[in-house]
């Protein structure tokens, strides 16, 4: 097929992702969020051992416009949000591009729950605006948006589906492997589902649950076996999130060979932010969902493989 001809059928698609990212945008500055734009080619990033950056030069291009929107609640801002293009070398697949779009925000004395609220509503509120209601079919799947969406920790749902308990014995790689191949797939398809309390290792910016060190305030939400978003209740102690960088830049250097810098500025901020709460939302993919289409070059006009 001609390049300009899958460029023409995917253009109502195109015209949909449009759409969804407006109205996300017009639902976030109702609720008193501040759009804002940070850097995409930065001195520093959050060391992620699972996550590997592009460089630009000496710099790097971001994975996330995470550290900056939290140097801005450490600033005083209150509710923020950003649609941010986002680098990750070698994310490359149906679902993945490495050149993508984020939609992050972040509400000061909130808390993953909060947040969580929010993308709820978010969702309900861009599908009654592009007038699908909020019963669904995603890829012969039908799903009703209509929150509150179930939650369950990752605990029950390991032992359920996998059979054993990674907050108890954390293995990354078994938890990696066991996610994808055993939990995600037999999550709820008929309405949204949320994983709370990820295992403390699986959630380096994450504040850990109060009274339960093992688990991390962390949760992701899923929509027909679409890992969609991933949100934090923010660790605001410098301390230890300078000894969680130190562990995960060891990891990268000793597996990648990759030396990272410790991102000073960053950690010279985030002591002063209040408790907050964050999510990072894949846009692509909810465009997916609203198109319902299997393949990111479905709803991009171009990928890595077109560029």
């Amino acid at each position: 097929m001609s390049e300009a001809k899958r460029l023409q059928q995917i253009r109502h698609n195109l015209e949909r992702r449009a759409r969804v990212y407006h109205f996300a945008c017009v639902f976030l500055r109702g609720r008193g969020f501040l759009e804002v734009t940070t850097p995409v080619r930065v001195a520093e990033l959050a060391p992620e051992a699972f996550i590997t950056p592009v460089a630009s030069e000496d710099r790097w291009l971001i994975t996330s416009p995470e550290l900056h929107m939290k140097r801005l609640l450490a600033a005083g801002y209150e509710r923020i949000f950003q649609i941010s293009r986002c680098f990750r070398k070698g994310e490359k697949g149906r679902l993945h591009n490495p050149e993508f779009d984020l939609l992050e925000w972040y509400r000061a004395n909130a808390g993953y729950g909060e947040v969580i609220h929010d993308t709820e509503e978010l969702i309900v509120s861009i599908a009654d605006a592009l007038g699908t209601g909020t019963n669904i079919i995603y890829q012969g799947q039908k799903i009703n948006l209509r929150p509150p969406w179930p939650k369950i920790n990752v605990r029950e749902a390991f032992l359920r589906y996998a059979g054993w308990d990674p907050t108890a014995n954390f293995d990354q790689q078994r938890f990696d492997t066991d996610m994808a191949t055993l939990v995600q797939p037999k999550l709820p398809t008929e309405h949204p589902t949320v994983l709370t309390e990820y295992p403390a290792q699986a959630a380096s910016l994450s504040r850990l649950k109060p009274g339960n060190s093992a688990v991390a305030e962390r949760a992701e939400v899923f929509i027909g076996g679409l890992e969609l978003a991933n949100a934090y209740s923010e660790l605001n102690n410098a301390a230890e999130q300078r000894r969680r960088f130190e562990s995960e830049i060891a990891h990268i250097e000793r597996e990648q060979g990759i030396k990272m810098p410790m991102p000073e500025r960053f950690l010279s901020a985030v002591g002063g932010m209040p408790l907050s709460g964050g999510i990072a939302l894949g846009l692509e993919r909810l465009v997916m969902l609203f198109c319902n289409t299997r393949f990111i070059n479905e709803i991009t006009a171009f990928t890595e493989d077109n560029i």
